[in-house]
């Protein structure tokens, strides 16, 4: 609406100078005094001038009342001043451009706002829901926790929720930023906004209305664009006495000169509206290019701040691993290794330990059913688990678990567990109450692209990259050694980690922390910079981290810190060339060579191109070679 009434003032105001300027010839002149007339074409040019001139002089009286000089306050000075002296042209011209520099400059800013409108289309209109067994259509917002939502193909999905029926592909990338479907099945987590491109699936509803993942991610951007980065507050305070100074300097030259033109053009030329949105506007549109490409960044001070870290800690288990520990190796000593593993998950059946699960999975990979049920388990925290499984004691666990237990470990089975551990295995032994069974080695699999990461980001500067675990020395310095990394710091509690990256900060500079959102909270904070990752539907890594990889994609790092760059670029860009344009135009007024239509007329398309360079950004894409 105000984009339109921009435009009908703009067209008013043309119209008025196209007919006053085909009237120019026709001396028809409206005597108001002896002393003073006005012809018609000038009467034209005041009111094209007033047309376009009042929403101007409106702003800036109400920001005077503000106490703040902007640029509508030096055009409306100027404009006065050009009808006062009989400049009507002049007056006509400058608010005419001014207004229609005003509405190209909305135009063109909704251009930046793109990749964020783009989210906003994604929202879901409406919801099917079962209610007493009948299939009833909602608008999103009145969908309750609990209820089962119905989503067939091509339909967005309206909640965050689990699958309790149907298998089918969901395109996230407005999410996660992923650019393939991925195939959801019962117990999956779906998420507002994503789309299924085919398939079917009955979701139980988990998160609703506002506590979406993806209304979330509206409210952080939304207000990521709000958060001003340091240049732009510095650029702030240096307009507001900027602004003042002009005027000051221009009541000087007029002092000196007694030129009235040359002082009112100089307040119009010398404004400096392309160095004051130099700044935001390629923020607007780095925030939005990464939330286009599931990177969340929250605010300008955060994107400026990503291209400039020195060092940079990655949790391990989650972050450069997958978080699954997976069997890898089954080393029998005796019964076979179908049967090795078929009695360890008989024992491990109950446990929810991490590698238990792993052991019970492995299990299930081949095709054992057999499972027997055991009998007085005993867990032991921090060693393994003893049970009577097909009657007999299985004992599950680490070395001193057996030498609690008074059995030997042979040499060549000590060497083996060295050899697994110095491999970043964990080598869990399983025993009878008679002789040791074999051993089953258990890893987190390293991301796949985790090794690429870490070149790419060597190769783009950053001076460090180190890894952060508590995990044991052996499985952290294994982990290490194939993703190439620079050093590594093993069996810490969290508290270690805040100490360690104070450490770093003093001897690298800027550091971030890459974790994932949970356990890594304290070192997340206490970081310049807090990055998790896989963050879709993690309260705790939305709401802690500076920036959140919505996917569990860790290579967007060197992607967020490429746009970062990129972003910085932009705005210094923008900000020589505003600059540059100002100091020529100064030069160009005290020469005689600019005058008041012509200076706001430049003035105008250097706002524009500010805007447009910033527009690149949208298109922004890492250069990978």
């Amino acid at each position: 609406m105000l984009r339109d009434s921009k435009f009908q003032r703009v067209l008013i105001a043309g119209v008025l100078i196209i007919i006053a300027l085909a009237l120019y010839q026709v001396d028809v002149r409206l005597h108001i005094t002896d002393a003073f007339s006005l012809s018609i074409s000038d009467l034209l040019m005041i009111a094209a001038a007033v047309a376009a001139g009042y929403p101007i002089a409106v702003n800036a009286f109400q920001a005077i009342r503000f106490r703040i000089v902007g640029i509508d306050a030096l055009v409306t000075l100027a404009v006065v001043g050009a009808i006062l002296i009989r400049e009507y042209w002049e007056a006509a011209a400058v608010t005419f451009l001014f207004m229609l520099g005003d509405y190209l400059e909305s135009r063109a800013l909704e251009k930046t706002r793109s990749a964020i409108r783009s989210l906003l289309e994604l929202a879901p209109d409406t919801a099917r829901v079962l209610r007493n067994g009948e299939e009833v259509e909602l608008a999103p917002e009145e969908v309750e926790t609990g209820d089962l939502v119905i989503v067939r193909p091509g339909e967005k999905i309206p909640v965050d929720g689990t699958v309790t029926e149907g298998n089918a592909y969901v395109n996230q990338a407005p999410i996660t930023g992923e650019s393939m479907p991925v195939n959801k099945e019962t117990d999956a987590t779906v998420f507002s906004g994503t789309v299924i491109e085919s398939g079917y699936l009955k979701i139980q509803a988990d998160k609703v209305g506002e506590d979406t993942t993806f209304a979330r991610i509206l409210q952080m951007v939304e207000e990521a664009q709000d958060k001003k980065a340091r240049t732009q507050k510095f650029l702030e305070v240096f307009a507001t006495y900027y602004t003042p100074g002009i005027i000051v300097l221009a009541a000087v030259i007029f002092i000196l000169t007694r030129d009235i033109p040359l002082s009112l053009t100089l307040l119009v030329i010398a404004c400096p509206g392309a160095l004051v949105i130099a700044t935001p506007v390629s923020i607007v549109a780095g925030i939005g290019n990464g939330a286009r490409h599931g990177v969340l960044i929250k605010g300008g001070e955060i994107i400026e701040k990503i291209g400039t870290v020195k060092v940079i800690a990655f949790d391990k288990t989650g972050t450069l691993t997958e978080g699954k520990p997976r069997v890898t190796r089954i080393h029998s000593l005796g019964p076979s290794e179908k049967e090795l593993l078929r009695l360890t998950a008989s024992a491990e059946m109950y446990s929810e330990h991490p590698l238990a699960r792993a052991i019970v999975a492995a299990a299930q990979e081949e095709g054992i059913t057999d499972l027997a049920e055991p009998e007085n388990a005993e867990i032991i925290p921090g060693q393994g688990l003893k049970a009577m499984v097909d009657n007999q004691m299985i004992i599950v666990g680490n070395r001193k678990l057996l030498h609690e237990s008074r059995m030997e470990i042979p040499a060549e089975i000590e060497e083996y567990v060295s050899t697994e551990e110095a491999e970043g295995q964990t080598a869990i032994i399983i025993a009878n109450a008679e002789k040791i069974l074999g051993v089953i080695s258990i890893a987190d699999t390293i991301r796949k692209d985790a090794v690429t990461l870490i070149q790419r980001l060597k190769a783009i500067g950053v001076k460090k990259v180190v890894m952060l675990t508590g995990d044991n020395p052996r499985a952290a310095a294994a982990i290490s050694r194939k993703l190439g990394l620079d050093d590594y710091y093993a069996e810490l509690l969290p508290e270690d980690k805040v100490r360690i990256l104070e450490e770093l900060q003093q001897d690298y500079g800027t550091s971030a922390m890459v974790g994932d959102g949970v356990n890594d909270a304290p070192a997340l904070a206490s970081a310049d910079l807090g990055i998790a990752i896989g963050g879709a539907g993690t309260d705790v890594a939305m709401e802690t981290a500076d920036m959140v990889l919505m996917s569990d994609e860790i290579k967007k790092l060197s992607y967020a810190i490429g746009l970062s760059r990129a972003t910085v670029r932009n705005m210094k860009q923008n900000i020589y060339f505003a600059v540059a344009v100002v100091f020529i135009l100064l030069a160009g007024v005290l020469a005689h060579l600019v005058y008041l239509s012509s200076g706001m007329l430049i003035h105008i398309l250097s706002v524009l191109a500010v805007i447009i360079n910033a527009i690149r950004l949208l298109r922004y894409k890492e250069k990978v070679g």
